[in-house]
Order: C-alpha cells, then structure tokens, then sequence
C-alpha cells in the first residue's frame, strides 16, 4: 500500500485485504492499532496508521487516537492529531487543545509549531461551542505562532 524503495507497483487495498484474510480494512487496522499501543511498539503503530488511513477512521478509534495524542512512546503525534480531527468528534476537543500547548521532545527543533498546528486546524474543523472555546483558550498560548493558528481558525469559522 506504499510505495517501495525499489519502486515496485503498490499493494491495492482489495489485495492487501485478501492477503490478509481479512474483509473489513477498518476492523483490521483498529486491531492492529490496538496491538501496536498495548505493546507501545512505534514501528507498528506506523504501519497500523498506514492502513488505518487507507480504509478509514470510525468512532471505535476515538479513544486510541486520543490515548496516543500525548503517549511518549512514538512519533506519530502528526498523524494521530490529523486523524482526529478527521473523525469530527466534539469529544477530542480537550485532547487537541493539549496537542496545541504540548511540545514532544522530538519535535523540539520545530520552530513552525506542525504538531500545534494540526492539532489547531483540528479544532477547527470541529463544531460547537467546546472547539470555539478551546480556540479562545489557544489564543492566550505563549507562543506566537500557535495564536496566529488559532486567529486563522477562529476567523475561518466566523
């Protein structure tokens, strides 16, 4: 399903799954994404995101994406932030928001702020009041550069 070093042709998601034995990519990549968290295995969680993204977020990865928002065991902070705000729902808010304040020490050399970035931008696709406040909330960071993010998103939704 990515592309290989040596530049082979990609796996199709419908061989992928037959190779597998398995129907439902959503199933099997929050299975796999469960394994890789109880075993806080970084490789498969990147793997398991990999699939995850190919057949898509439910509601029953909610409290997975949220528990791996600010779990220190991988690098994938990124990716988990963007998944959240892909699934919409009002209950990640106040994980986002800590995504926005919260700096992982791998990504200490970014002084663009991704991570706070995303995590803003998912707020903002957010509906209801909990994101509109969050974003206030977001505005009163120390850091420049995430206010601006939140002034963008604020002034986005009106």
């Amino acid at each position: 399903m990515v592309l290989a070093p040596s530049g082979e042709e990609r796996l199709l998601p419908a061989e992928f799954l037959r190779l597998n034995g398995v129907r439902d990519g959503r199933v099997f990549g929050l299975g796999l994404l469960t394994d890789a968290i109880e075993r806080k295995d970084g490789d498969d969680l990147e793997l398991a995101l990999i699939v995850c993204n190919t057949f898509g977020f439910s509601a029953n990865h909610l409290n997975s994406l949220i528990a791996l928002t600010t779990a220190d065991w991988h690098y994938k902070h990124e990716d988990v932030v963007a998944a959240l705000g892909g699934l919409g729902d009002p209950a990640a808010v106040d994980t986002l928001y800590t995504a926005t304040q919260w700096v992982p020490t791998y990504l200490d050399f970014d002084e663009a702020r991704a991570l706070a970035r995303k995590a803003v931008y998912a707020l903002g696709a957010l509906s209801g009041e909990e994101a509109d406040n969050a974003l206030r909330r977001v505005l009163e960071s120390e850091d420049a550069i995430v206010r601006e993010f939140a002034e963008e998103q604020i002034a986005r939704r009106g």
